[in-house]
């Protein structure tokens, strides 16, 4: 991930058991798909006068190019929900069905099983169509699209640019993704 997940807690004591689940819960979206760039997740008990029990609502904002996954539902009466756990998985399921969705739909993309930054050159870049390819030090080729550099950089890469990655497999072979230059 290219930032560092964000977990808030409002009108409810931060409770670092349930930010442990929280996070293990990204790392389990971030092992299906490694193109997650960012991740917000908000906790709160929203004010209701005359409830007895506290049901809590789960916001999760999870950026991934070309879509935010988005789960932000009321808690309504769903009492299940009054367990904050219950709340988070439900939720992490939600955002984890949205987020395989947009997987399949854009081309059954998965991580490799050796996850971390792969540094590498880039060889060829054709701007026009907004493609690339990497090659480490291995002789091994990604290709890369322009959406997958991070930031503002796709201007700036060039031929001979030094890159930080994240390997993927993809249908068609190996895929660089969170490209950023070093």
């Amino acid at each position: 991930m290219q930032v560092e997940p964000q977990v808030t807690f409002r009108g409810v004591e931060p409770s670092p058991h349930v930010e442990a689940k929280i996070r293990e819960r990204i790392e389990k979206l971030e092992e299906f798909h490694g193109r997650i760039t960012a991740c917000q997740v908000t906790v709160e008990v929203p004010h209701r006068h005359g409830q007895k029990g506290e049901i809590y609502k789960i916001s999760i904002d999870i950026q991934v190019p070309g879509r935010d996954i988005v789960v932000n539902r009321e808690p309504g009466k769903n009492h299940a929900h009054e367990d904050i756990l219950v709340a988070v998985r439900d939720a992490f399921d939600a955002a984890q069905r949205q987020h395989e969705d947009h997987v399949r739909k854009t081309g059954g993309v998965h991580v490799k099983s050796h996850p971390g930054k792969a540094k590498g050159k880039v060889t060829d870049l054709f701007r026009d169509e907004a493609y690339g390819f990497i090659e480490e030090a291995s002789g091994q080729r990604f290709f890369f699209r322009a959406d997958s550099v991070t930031g503002d950089d796709w201007p700036r890469i060039e031929i001979g640019s030094t890159v930080h990655f994240t390997e993927m497999e993809g249908e068609e072979g190996p895929h660089a993704v969170a490209v950023t230059i070093m």
